[in-house]
């Protein structure tokens, strides 16, 4: 398989694997999909990190394969390419990108589906359909304007013209910037912490923020209101309360349930 997961001690990493670029032909994308599938259902997954390998995150859909494609094939492609992105961006767990090399195109949208991104200092991140002629597909139009604002995704998106770490970091396109080779090793930091939380409530948190981005501010508020007095019902979250009490904050030692 050129996309696998590989899990150890509650963190799943769906790690690409297609050199020399990691082009997301369909195989990938479908493969993307079936993984989203497989962590969602798992429950010794408790936190996820995206990654393309030290050299490169991805650097875009197949070209090639694309090229052959005419309308009603894209057509027929377009909608399962955006369902295995969002298969990914609605995982109820914690999701963090590791970015090295490039993260182009469809590469760029596949870490647009992450919570947090981590990127080497010399990752180059952009969306640049315009210059094939097309747009981005795979949710780059919506999930961008929603991270970085309409303005911003539009400069990305009309020129093409891709921008480094540092400006990426400006812009909030990623979170964090670290040496390239410890981009991994800061994204397994940051989903191990969350593996060892309340998983419930870390799904919880994610829904609320997500969803209500989606609708207005009282939909939202009564979302967060539901979630906020269902995880009363959890074990954790006695668990939770019981360690603050006795021993003092950032203690407890959570199950999941």
């Amino acid at each position: 398989m050129t996309t696998r997961l590989d899990v150890a001690d509650g963190v799943g990493t769906i790690r690409l694997d297609r050199p020399p670029m990691n082009a997301l032909d369909i195989a990938a994308q479908d493969r993307l999909r079936e993984l989203a599938d497989e962590v969602a259902d798992r429950d010794d997954v408790r936190a996820v990190i995206l990654y393309g390998g030290e050299k490169v995150f991805a650097a875009g859909a197949d070209i090639k394969e694309m090229q052959d494609m005419d309308h009603a094939a894209m057509v027929a492609r377009s909608r399962p390419l955006q369902d295995a992105f969002t298969a990914l961006a609605r995982l109820p767990k914690p999701v963090v990108a590791a970015v090295t090399g490039y993260a182009l195109g469809g590469g760029c949208e596949l870490a647009l589906c992450a919570d947090y991104r981590i990127a080497a200092a010399d990752a180059r991140l952009g969306q640049p359909e315009i210059l094939l002629g097309l747009i981005p597909g795979a949710g780059g139009t919506q999930r961008l304007a929603r991270l970085v604002g309409p303005s911003r995704a539009k400069d990305l998106i009309f020129t093409g013209r891709m921008v480094g770490a540092e400006e990426a970091l400006a812009i909030g396109l990623v979170d964090r910037v670290v040496p390239p080779a410890e981009v991994y090793d800061a994204a397994h930091a940051w989903a191990s912490r969350l593996a060892r939380g309340p998983a419930l409530a870390l799904r919880a948190a994610k829904e609320c923020v997500d969803a209500g981005l989606e609708t207005d501010l009282d939909a939202g508020l009564a979302l967060e209101r539901a979630w906020f007095a269902s995880l009363f019902a959890t074990e954790d979250r006695e668990r939770g309360m019981r360690s603050f009490v006795e021993d003092g904050p950032g203690k407890a030692r959570f199950t999941g349930a």
